[in-house]
Protein backbone atom coordinates (compact mmCIF):
# COMPACT_ATOMS: atom_id res chain seq x y z
CA UNK A 1 0.00 0.00 0.00
CA UNK A 2 1.58 3.11 -1.06
CA UNK A 3 1.74 5.82 1.82
CA UNK A 4 -1.05 8.45 0.93
CA UNK A 5 -3.45 5.15 1.06
CA UNK A 6 -1.95 4.28 4.29
CA UNK A 7 -2.36 8.13 5.59
CA UNK A 8 -6.28 7.98 4.57
CA UNK A 9 -6.42 4.59 6.25
CA UNK A 10 -5.20 5.94 9.34
CA UNK A 11 -7.13 9.02 9.19
CA UNK A 12 -10.32 6.54 9.13
CA UNK A 13 -9.08 4.17 11.73
CA UNK A 14 -8.62 7.19 14.13
CA UNK A 15 -11.86 8.65 13.27
CA UNK A 16 -13.60 5.42 13.89
CA UNK A 17 -11.74 4.45 17.07
CA UNK A 18 -12.47 8.09 18.34
CA UNK A 19 -16.06 6.98 17.65
CA UNK A 20 -16.22 3.72 18.95
CA UNK A 21 -14.87 5.55 22.35
CA UNK A 22 -17.12 7.97 22.57
CA UNK A 23 -19.86 5.67 22.10
CA UNK A 24 -18.92 3.72 24.87
CA UNK A 25 -18.63 6.62 27.69
CA UNK A 26 -22.13 8.28 25.74
CA UNK A 27 -23.34 4.53 26.98
CA UNK A 28 -21.72 5.00 30.25
CA UNK A 29 -22.50 8.27 31.30
CA UNK A 30 -26.05 7.69 30.05
CA UNK A 31 -26.89 5.83 32.70
CA UNK A 32 -26.71 8.30 35.39
CA UNK A 33 -28.84 10.60 33.57
CA UNK A 34 -25.70 12.53 31.71
CA UNK A 35 -24.74 13.35 28.79
CA UNK A 36 -20.42 13.35 27.70
CA UNK A 37 -20.65 16.91 28.22
CA UNK A 38 -22.24 17.20 31.32
CA UNK A 39 -19.89 14.22 32.78
CA UNK A 40 -16.91 16.18 31.49
CA UNK A 41 -17.65 19.21 33.15
CA UNK A 42 -18.28 16.99 36.61
CA UNK A 43 -15.19 15.31 35.70
CA UNK A 44 -12.89 18.44 35.68
CA UNK A 45 -14.61 19.75 38.94
CA UNK A 46 -14.30 16.13 40.77
CA UNK A 47 -10.51 16.59 39.79
CA UNK A 48 -9.05 20.24 39.68
CA UNK A 49 -11.57 22.28 42.57
CA UNK A 50 -13.69 25.39 41.39
CA UNK A 51 -13.46 26.26 38.19
CA UNK A 52 -13.72 29.64 36.30
CA UNK A 53 -16.80 28.78 33.57
CA UNK A 54 -14.76 30.45 30.68
CA UNK A 55 -11.88 27.47 31.37
CA UNK A 56 -14.42 25.16 31.78
CA UNK A 57 -15.20 25.48 28.01
CA UNK A 58 -11.42 25.04 26.95
CA UNK A 59 -11.02 22.46 29.18
CA UNK A 60 -13.61 20.18 27.89
CA UNK A 61 -13.16 21.58 24.41
CA UNK A 62 -17.50 23.17 24.21
CA UNK A 63 -17.59 26.88 22.92
CA UNK A 64 -18.22 29.56 25.67
CA UNK A 65 -22.01 29.81 24.75
CA UNK A 66 -22.56 26.20 24.84
CA UNK A 67 -20.45 25.84 28.54
CA UNK A 68 -22.96 28.62 29.61
CA UNK A 69 -26.12 25.97 28.82
CA UNK A 70 -24.28 22.84 30.24
CA UNK A 71 -23.38 24.73 33.88
CA UNK A 72 -27.03 25.93 33.94
CA UNK A 73 -28.38 22.42 33.58
CA UNK A 74 -26.18 20.80 35.92
CA UNK A 75 -27.35 23.52 38.42
CA UNK A 76 -30.79 22.57 37.72
CA UNK A 77 -29.91 18.75 38.69
CA UNK A 78 -27.93 20.46 41.77
CA UNK A 79 -24.58 19.24 41.25
CA UNK A 80 -23.05 22.31 40.34
CA UNK A 81 -23.15 26.11 41.82
CA UNK A 82 -22.34 29.28 40.25
CA UNK A 83 -19.43 31.37 42.82
CA UNK A 84 -18.86 34.64 41.83
CA UNK A 85 -15.12 35.79 42.50
CA UNK A 86 -14.02 37.90 44.91
CA UNK A 87 -11.22 39.25 43.22
CA UNK A 88 -12.82 39.93 39.99
CA UNK A 89 -16.98 40.42 39.37
CA UNK A 90 -16.82 39.78 36.17
CA UNK A 91 -15.10 36.09 36.67
CA UNK A 92 -17.51 33.20 37.80
CA UNK A 93 -16.34 29.89 39.00
CA UNK A 94 -18.22 26.40 38.74
CA UNK A 95 -18.08 24.29 41.84
CA UNK A 96 -19.02 20.71 42.90
CA UNK A 97 -21.94 21.08 45.35
CA UNK A 98 -22.55 18.37 47.84
CA UNK A 99 -24.62 16.49 45.66
CA UNK A 100 -22.31 16.74 42.60
CA UNK A 101 -19.25 15.50 44.64
CA UNK A 102 -21.50 12.30 45.82
CA UNK A 103 -22.51 11.92 42.67
CA UNK A 104 -18.56 11.55 41.24
CA UNK A 105 -17.66 9.75 44.36
CA UNK A 106 -20.20 7.06 43.45
CA UNK A 107 -19.72 6.85 39.39
CA UNK A 108 -16.45 7.99 39.07
CA UNK A 109 -14.90 4.68 39.95
CA UNK A 110 -17.32 2.42 37.90
CA UNK A 111 -16.68 5.39 35.33
CA UNK A 112 -12.60 4.62 35.18
CA UNK A 113 -12.97 0.72 34.93
CA UNK A 114 -15.40 1.12 31.79
CA UNK A 115 -12.82 3.10 30.33
CA UNK A 116 -9.94 0.46 31.49
CA UNK A 117 -12.24 -2.35 29.44
CA UNK A 118 -11.36 -0.29 26.39
CA UNK A 119 -7.84 -0.28 26.61
CA UNK A 120 -7.52 -4.17 28.47
CA UNK A 121 -5.57 -5.82 25.10
CA UNK A 122 -2.92 -2.89 25.84
CA UNK A 123 0.07 -3.24 27.63
CA UNK A 124 1.13 0.10 29.35
CA UNK A 125 3.34 0.61 27.18
CA UNK A 126 1.24 0.32 24.17
CA UNK A 127 -1.01 3.02 25.84
CA UNK A 128 1.82 5.47 26.56
CA UNK A 129 3.00 4.90 22.20
CA UNK A 130 -0.47 5.34 21.22
CA UNK A 131 -0.63 8.74 23.74
CA UNK A 132 2.63 10.03 21.99
CA UNK A 133 2.01 9.05 18.46
CA UNK A 134 -1.02 11.04 18.29
CA UNK A 135 -0.60 13.98 20.17
CA UNK A 136 2.30 14.01 17.38
CA UNK A 137 -0.71 14.04 14.85
CA UNK A 138 -3.36 16.02 16.54
CA UNK A 139 -0.34 19.03 17.23
CA UNK A 140 0.88 18.47 13.64
CA UNK A 141 -2.56 19.09 12.21
CA UNK A 142 -3.49 21.66 14.88
CA UNK A 143 -0.28 23.77 13.52
CA UNK A 144 -1.75 23.06 9.48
Amino acid sequence: MELAAKELKAVTVILRASQAIQEVIRQDVATYCLNPTEFSVLELLYHKGDQPIQIIGKSVLISSSSITYVVDKLEQKKYVSRKGCPEDRRVIYAALTTEGKALMDEIFPKHKLKISTIFADLEAIEIDETIALLKRIGYKASNL
